[in-house]
C-alpha cells in the first residue's frame, strides 16, 4: 500500500512544489492539497491519510486549531508542520496540540523526504534552534512548575539553608509577618503542611 498524504498549504506555488515532491516517489500518494484547513475533519475522514504536511499560517482557520481538530479524532497520524520562521512563537503551541515534527519551508526540497522517514519512524524531525526551543520551554516549566514567584524562591532558599524567620526577614529586607506570609504561600503551592516538608520537597525536586 502506499503511503498516503495530506497537505494544507495557502500558498498555490509551494502547495503545487511540495505536491509535485511527494508524486516523485513512487510509493508514496497524494491523497489531496488544500488551500485551507476549514474542513479538515472531512477531509480526514472521506481520505484516511498515513501522512498530513501542514502550513501554521493560513487564513480562517489556522494549522494549529486544525491540528487540535486532528487529534480529537486521531491520535496517531503523523502531523509535520510547516514553518517560515524557526523562531515562530507558535512552535510550542502545535507542539502542544499534537504535532508531529518541524520542516522550515526553506528546507522543504532537501529535507522533505527525510522529514517523512524520520516522522513515520517514530521520530520528532525539527531544526536544532527548534529543538532548542522545545527544551528550554520544559526545562523553565519544570523549573517553575508551583508557579513561585522569585521572592518564594528566594524565601524557599533561605529556608533550605536552616535559617530563621528572623533571619530571612533580615536578609530579605521584609517584615517577620511578611515572611510568614511567602511562607504560607510557599506552603501552599507545594502542597505541603510543615518546614520540614517543604525543604525536602525542594531539595528532591531541585526548587532551590
Amino acid at each position: 500500500m502506499p503511503l498516503s498524504v495530506l497537505i494544507f498549504e495557502d500558498n498555490p506555488l509551494l502547495r503545487e512544489s511540495i505536491s509535485s515532491l511527494i508524486t516523485l516517489k513512487d510509493d508514496w500518494q497524494l491523497k489531496g492539497a488544500y488551500e485551507n484547513v476549514l474542513s479538515v475533519r472531512e477531509h480526514l475522514v472521506e481520505h484516511n491519510p498515513d501522512l498530513i504536511l501542514m502550513d501554521i499560517d493560513m487564513p480562517g482557520m489556522n494549522g494549529i486549531e486544525a491540528v487540535a481538530q486532528i487529534r480529537a479524532s486521531n491520535a496517531t497520524v503523523p502531523i509535520i508542520m510547516l514553518t517560515v520562521f524557526d523562531d515562530n512563537t507558535h512552535v510550542l503551541d502545535a507542539i502542544r496540540a499534537g504535532a508531529s515534527g518541524y520542516l522550515l519551508k526553506k528546507h522543504l526540497s532537501t529535507k522533505l523526504f527525510d522529514s517523512i522517514d524520520e516522522v513515520l519512524s517514530g521520530g520528532a524531525p525539527m531544526s536544532p534552534s527548534i529543538a532548542r526551543m522545545v527544551i528550554a520551554s520544559m526545562q523553565k516549566t519544570s523549573d517553575n512548575r508551583y508557579q513561585l514567584t522569585p521572592r518564594e524562591k528566594e524565601i524557599l532558599s533561605l529556608l533550605s539553608q536552616g535559617n530563621s524567620y528572623k533571619i530571612i526577614a533580615s536578609q530579605s529586607d521584609i517584615s517577620l509577618d511578611t515572611v510568614r506570609t511567602h511562607i504560607k504561600k510557599v506552603y501552599e503551592k507545594l502542597h505541603v503542611h510543615s518546614q520540614t516538608e517543604a525543604v525536602s520537597k525542594a531539595i528532591h525536586e531541585k526548587l532551590v
